[in-house]
């Protein structure tokens, strides 16, 4: 029979609410040194953060810059020059003249004029201003040139059987002077470099013959050359359209097409008389902006 002695101990060593058995005792000191080092830690690394932002001085701003505005290609008062070739002129077609009168000499006999249309020379200057900066841009323009380029014709004398009696060459030089006012519609899509355009205008010309001259093509001698001419001034119209191309804002090459027709009002006849030119140039284009 085994038998339990009380000891003076046995009551403490199974108190387990005794100070070396109690789990409550034992966690609130292990907790309350634990906070003393979070604080510690917290107050070491907010005094290190404090003098930081002393040492460094205040903060620097930032502020935003908006970029700059795209260029503008192609606006306000411009000057330009331009030269290029008269094409063609259209003088007309050939016109055949009978003498049908019997009771005048050569009786049957035809005369055939066969007109000159060779290439001419122009060139000139340009004043105008652009309104707007949109895609679709208005213009007024004045367009000042000299047109210049040779006129004649063929003459052929035949008899009421066909056979040439005579052949005649004649030359003349035509100058004119041409100022037209025109209205036109620009384009300036995309980046505003490449410009499109198309218009037409009115205006006035003067025209100038410097002369006749008359060669005969089988000895070549020239026996009529009356050394000077007559002169005309009238109405002109025409139609423009061509393109810009921009190397700077202010500076643009330019190639254009115009149809121009010089009227021939003040002359009374019974056939159109007006000179219908088509002219092909290129110039350089100064924007003042």
């Amino acid at each position: 029979m085994i038998t339990c002695r009380k000891t003076p101990y046995t009551k403490e060593l199974f108190n387990l609410t005794s100070l070396p058995f109690s789990v409550r005792g034992r966690s609130q000191g292990t907790m309350k040194g634990l906070n003393m080092k979070k604080l510690l830690v917290s107050t070491v690394a907010l005094t290190g953060l404090l003098a930081a932002s002393l040492r460094a001085g205040p903060a620097v701003e930032y502020k935003q810059v908006a970029p700059p505005p795209p260029p503008l290609y192609g606006t306000g008062f411009y000057g330009a020059i331009d030269l290029g070739a008269n094409i063609y002129q259209n003088r007309g077609g050939n016109q055949t003249f009978t003498q049908d009168n019997p009771n005048l000499p050569d009786f049957g006999d035809t005369l055939t004029f066969d007109p000159k249309n060779d290439v001419g020379f122009f060139g000139g200057v340009k004043l105008g201003y652009v309104f707007g900066r949109g895609v679709i841009r208005p213009t007024l323009e004045g367009d000042l040139f000299y047109n210049g380029f040779r006129g004649g014709g063929d003459f052929t004398l035949q008899d009421s059987f066909g056979d040439v009696l005579a052949q005649r060459d004649v030359t003349t030089w035509i100058n004119t002077g041409q100022f037209l006012f025109n209205f036109i519609l620009r384009f300036a899509p995309g980046n505003q470099k490449f410009q499109p355009y198309f218009g037409a205008g009115v205006g006035v010309y003067y025209a100038e013959s410097a002369g006749t001259e008359v060669v005969n093509p089988v000895t070549g001698t020239v026996p009529i050359n009356t050394g000077g001419g007559r002169n005309h001034a009238d109405l002109a119209f025409d139609v423009v359209a061509g393109s810009d191309y921009f190397f700077t804002p202010n500076i643009s090459a330019f190639i254009e097409y115009k149809f121009l027709d010089d009227t021939s009002t003040q002359v009374d006849t019974r056939q159109d008389r007006d000179l219908k030119q088509h002219l092909l140039g290129a110039g350089v284009r100064f924007f003042f902006h």
